[in-house]
């Protein structure tokens, strides 16, 4: 019967097994492997050119690919900047940085719950992991925020949609990866991703702060007691803030000024953070052996997740894949924001099973031949594509910084209070979407700024 269908059809039935596979369990990078070698094994079958088993031209694809991985001088950047995350997070800045702007912002409605955005805004520059700053930031600021009275699903709305924002500001270990897929410029996607991420970052602060004024009991304002004297606040932001928030500017300001490459700013942002923990005292053998294992672990799974890709993308586009979905949305007729819609939608539907893994590298290179056939910026369509993945954390059943949280406190909250507080932020993320459609400039004017030349 795979004998007697269409190349397009078999090729359908590849992406049907992959879900099937995923929704299983299966490991995404060895599952994109095995059904790219599989399938490609019959696509690429020649009896008149085998002389073994093995003399088939997918094991060569596959060879290559791995190769082509390996020598990218972008995803270089990769190890290097989630090096700089996992020291970042084991050198206890980011507890200073939280307790500092926690003091700096008493006098604000949900103060708390502002020095936790904040705090994840900033900690998202410094690593793209989004785990690890919803997991810290739930051992930190939750059980922090429930002390002082804030309610359990709003304070967990709070962690849960912060700790999201790492995947969209730069620098994004997702931008990285969007860059390599879509053969886009890195340093104008970190560009174009500064002010969406700015403006959701600040559309959540508005909302918390706005919904504490309203309704003080979600959010109990700190005893004056419990504040210390003006001069001591300056000196912990001083000291806390100041350090962190400066490597950061010295990352993108290199970046964005054109004076290094992703890599190698990421490699002065890892050297950075190892002065950082000198300068806090906090660098110690053990927090360094976990942050180079951990780096190793997270980019050897990055790199498989790109060779298992490219190798089942390319199996499927031979087999006449792409040219369905194209042929498919090319019949319709579309408008250009009817197309951005319904991929949209899509992508945001697609979140309720798949991680951000999966969508960015199995689904979107689907679309990027399409992005050109209806005029549409390949920087803005990359632009609400990072926006709406924020979704694939946020969108129950699959919000995986739900589970996150409720990793770290199991025994404090229940899983589905958490997606009760994620809801409030799932709808601030398509406001925001819907913002950067009708004003397209918040995404592509610092871009073409900065490298209209």
């Amino acid at each position: 019967m795979l004998f007697s269908l269409t190349n397009p059809e078999i090729a359908i039935m590849m992406m049907g097994v992959f879900l099937f596979a995923v929704l299983l369990g299966f490991p995404i990078a060895f599952t994109l492997l095995a059904m790219g070698v599989g399938f490609g094994y019959y696509a690429y079958y020649d009896p008149s050119q085998m002389e073994h088993l093995f003399d088939n031209r997918i094991f060569t694809l596959l060879v290559s690919n791995t190769y082509t991985i390996m020598d990218n001088n972008v995803l270089t950047a990769v190890p290097l900047f989630l090096f700089m995350g996992y020291l970042v997070e084991r050198a206890g800045i980011v507890s200073r940085l939280f307790f500092a702007i926690r003091l700096a912002s008493h006098k604000l409605p949900a103060s708390m719950a502002v020095a936790a955005l904040v705090t994840c805004a900033l900690f998202s520059t410094a690593t793209g992991i989004i785990g690890a700053v919803v997991t810290l930031m739930g051992l930190l600021a939750w059980p922090a925020m429930i002390r002082a009275g804030y309610d359990k699903k709003f304070a967990s709305g709070v962690i849960c949609s912060g700790g999201c924002l790492g995947i969209l500001i730069p620098p994004s270990i997702m931008l990285i990866v969007y860059a390599v897929i879509a053969q886009l410029s890195p340093l104008r996607l970190f560009a174009a991703a500064i002010f969406p991420g700015l403006m959701l970052a600040g559309l959540y602060i508005i909302y918390v702060v706005v919904l504490a004024y309203f309704k003080p009991e979600l959010a109990p304002k700190p005893k004056e007691e419990d504040i210390p004297p003006r001069a001591e606040i300056i000196r912990e932001v001083m000291v806390s803030f100041l350090p962190l928030f400066s490597l950061i500017i010295l990352v993108l300001g290199t970046i964005l000024a054109g004076l290094a490459t992703p890599a190698e700013a990421a490699a002065v942002g890892a050297f950075g953070a190892i002065v950082l923990s000198v300068f806090y005292k906090t660098l110690k053998w053990k927090n360094f052996k976990e942050s180079v294992f951990l780096t190793a672990k997270t980019t050897a799974m990055i790199m498989w997740l790109f060779v298992g890709s490219w190798t089942f993308a390319s199996v499927f586009s031979y087999l006449g894949g792409h040219e369905v979905f194209e042929h498919f949305f090319k019949s319709m007729d579309l408008q250009p924001w009817q197309f951005l819609v319904i991929t949209q939608i899509i992508i945001f539907l697609l979140g309720w099973p798949l991680e951000w893994t999966e969508i960015l590298i199995i689904f979107v290179p689907i679309f990027l031949p399409l992005v050109e056939f209806f005029g549409v910026n390949p920087y803005f369509f990359a632009m609400l594509i990072a926006l709406n993945l924020q979704t694939s954390f946020l969108t129950p059943p699959m919000a995986m910084s739900a589970y996150y949280l409720k990793g770290v406190q199991s025994k404090n909250v229940e899983l589905l209070d958490i997606f009760k507080g994620i809801m409030p932020f799932l709808l601030i993320v398509i406001f925001a979407m819907f913002l950067m459609y009708m004003f397209p400039g918040i995404a592509l004017w610092l871009p073409e700024a900065l490298f209209a030349n």
